[in-house]
C-alpha cells in the first residue's frame, strides 16, 4: 500500500476516532479483527491519528495509560518478594522476567492495590544511627560548599550585628503579653523553651513538676506576684469556669468572694467529670 492513498469509510473513521486513546499496537489489532482490513498497517493508523490532530495523551511513553498484566508465575514472585526496596524489587523482576514495559512505579502501585505492606514507614525510628553519622561533607559540598561558608559564622566568633544589642544574658527577667514574669533559663535551642514563667520556676522548686493535665492558678489576681503560696495547681479543665467564661470572672471578683468562685468552680467541675464517667459506664 506504499504511496497509494487509503481510503477508510464513515463506520470505519468513526471507529477510529472513538478508540484513538488506545495504545497503537492493540488500536491496529482492533482495527483489523473488526474491519477486515489486513493492508492497513500500524503505521498508516499513527499517521491518520496525527493528520487528524487526535492526541492519546501519552506522547514519550509508548506504555503510559496501558493495564499491566502479571501471570501466576510472576505474581507468586511479586507476592514472595514484596518487602524488598522499590529500586531493588523492580531490578530483581526485570532481571527474573522480560518486561520492559513494567516500571518501579508500577509495581509500587501493585502493592498498594494488594495490600502487601513491606515493613518501613518512612520513619527513623527511637536509637536509630544516621548513616552519616561522624562523617563530615566532603569539600566543596554540604556544609562545605563555598556558598554554605560564605554565610557561616566563623571559628572563634560569636554574636555580631543586631545580635548583639538583641541577646539577653540567662536569668533576665521580662514581662509577657499576658503579664506574666518571665525569666530566661538558657541560651539552647529551641528558642521558645529559653524563657519560662518565674511563678513556675519558683512554684516546681518547692512542689515539684506540675501534674500532667493541670495548669497554675493565681489566686490574688495579680500575675507578678510570684510566691509559690500565691499559685494552685487546678485541673484545666477547671479554667473556663474562671475566666469569665461562666459569668463569673476571678480575676477581677472583689478578694473576699474569690474564695467562694473557686469552690464553685471546683464543685462544678467534679460534677462534670463524675458525670461524663457514670455515662461511659452505661
Amino acid at each position: 500500500m506504499k504511496g497509494r492513498r487509503i481510503i477508510y469509510s464513515a463506520a470505519e473513521m468513526d471507529w477510529l476516532e472513538a478508540n484513538r486513546l488506545m495504545v497503537i499496537s492493540d488500536y491496529h489489532r482492533a482495527f483489523r479483527e473488526k474491519f477486515c482490513r489486513p493492508e492497513i498497517s500500524a503505521l498508516n493508523l499513527h499517521s491518520l491519528r496525527k493528520r487528524k490532530g487526535w492526541k492519546t495523551g501519552r506522547e514519550g511513553d509508548r506504555y503510559k495509560g496501558r493495564h499491566r498484566r502479571f501471570n501466576q508465575e510472576e505474581m507468586a514472585w511479586l507476592a514472595a518478594n514484596h518487602a524488598l526496596p522499590i529500586s531493588e524489587y523492580h531490578a530483581a523482576f526485570t532481571a527474573s522476567f522480560p518486561r520492559e514495559d513494567v516500571r518501579p512505579k508500577n509495581l509500587h502501585a501493585l502493592r498498594k492495590r494488594m495490600g502487601w505492606k513491606t515493613g518501613r514507614t518512612g520513619c527513623f525510628v527511637k536509637g536509630h544511627a544516621p548513616l552519616n553519622k561522624g562523617k563530615s561533607c566532603p569539600p566543596g559540598k554540604g556544609g562545605n560548599h563555598p556558598n554554605a561558608r560564605a554565610t557561616q559564622f566563623r571559628t572563634g566568633h560569636g554574636r555580631s550585628g543586631i545580635a548583639v544589642d538583641l541577646y539577653k544574658p540567662v536569668g533576665t527577667e521580662r514581662l509577657s503579653k499576658d503579664g506574666y514574669r518571665e525569666v530566661k533559663i538558657h541560651d539552647g535551642m529551641p528558642l521558645q523553651s529559653r524563657w519560662r514563667g518565674v511563678h513556675l520556676v519558683e512554684w516546681e522548686r518547692l512542689n515539684g513538676p506540675v501534674p500532667k493535665g493541670c495548669a497554675l492558678k493565681c489566686l490574688d489576681g495579680n500575675r507578678k506576684n510570684t510566691d509559690p503560696s500565691n499559685w494552685e495547681a487546678v485541673p484545666r479543665g477547671l479554667l473556663p469556669r474562671l475566666n469569665g467564661k461562666s459569668r463569673r470572672d476571678y480575676d477581677h471578683a472583689p478578694a473576699e468572694l474569690r474564695p467562694t468562685i473557686m469552690a464553685i468552680a471546683k464543685l462544678e467541675h467534679r460534677a462534670a467529670r463524675a458525670g461524663r464517667r457514670r455515662e461511659a459506664a452505661e
